[in-house]
């Protein structure tokens, strides 16, 4: 064993690669140690760690084990179109991790705050009556549950012109209230209890919502005095309303709204 040859250790650490991989790379034929120690241990000489520094190169650059070979061993093989070709390749996957990465920041912005738009675009998209401060509470509120992480991440995703949509969507609900109110309509009719499906529906836009949980939400609706004065404004006794009508429904397909829980 001469100065300029390694044992497969030796070699190992000098290219910072593990001996399984040059094992690896010796089974595959695509670089061999070529010489031999006096007690028959195969060695690297400078010549194999030359062509190893440049296969490790190569697998930096993303090549697969068969185009290397080519790259080494093939005189038809244009290196300079294969290199071209991997770059273009390095290239598009940048801008995959780009995306990839410009989506882990807006789903972790939208886990800290809700909609990804400003107080003043929240005012501007949501309507008036929006209350800016409000997903700051829910958060406070539900942030530690399952149903906030689904809104953020929805909400992550979800466009300005998306938001608009949900808030005509809900604003037309909630006319739709007041008027089978006004129709003399009460908890557990048709009108009503289409009107509740209506509403589970909607809010499983924000996250999956069951009708135990909708039941839940219907109490909220009276008892907070946030949510009763947003419906009581509408009409009132809306929260009232809505939350017996809530009941009602779910009575309808077999759920006791005294023992319903949040799932």
């Amino acid at each position: 064993m001469t100065d300029d040859q390694l044992t497969v250790g030796q070699a190992a650490q000098r290219l910072g690669v593990t001996v399984r991989t040059l094992h690896h790379w010796d089974a595959e034929g695509l670089a061999r140690p070529s010489a031999r120690s006096a007690a028959g241990y195969r060695l690297y000489t400078q010549a194999d760690l030359d062509r190893l520094e440049r296969v490790v190169v190569y697998r930096e650059l993303g090549l697969g084990l068969n185009a290397i070979c080519g790259l080494l061993d093939d005189p038809d093989m244009d290196a300079v179109e294969a290199l071209r070709e991997q770059s273009a390749q390095t290239e598009e996957r940048i801008h995959r991790l780009q995306q990839l990465q410009e989506s882990l920041r807006n789903m972790i912005e939208a886990h800290e705050r809700g909609p990804l738009l400003s107080s003043e675009r929240q005012k501007e998209v949501l309507g008036e009556g929006w209350n800016p401060d409000w997903p700051a509470q829910a958060r406070a509120r539900w942030g530690d549950t399952a149903q906030w992480r689904q809104y953020a991440e929805r909400a992550a995703a979800r466009t300005p012109d998306k938001w608009a949509e949900l808030t005509r969507h809900t604003e037309k609900l909630e006319d739709d209230f007041v008027r089978a109110v006004h129709d003399g309509a009460v908890p557990g009719d048709v009108q009503a209890n289409e009107l509740v499906e209506r509403h589970r529906k909607l809010f499983s836009r924000y996250f999956p919502l069951t009708r135990q949980m909708q039941v839940c939400l219907g109490r909220v609706y009276e008892s907070d005095p946030a949510f009763a004065a947003h419906y009581d404004a509408l009409h009132p006794g809306l929260a009232m309303w809505l939350r017996e009508a809530i009941n009602e429904s779910a009575r309808l397909h077999g759920i006791d709204p005294d023992t319903a829980s949040w799932e």
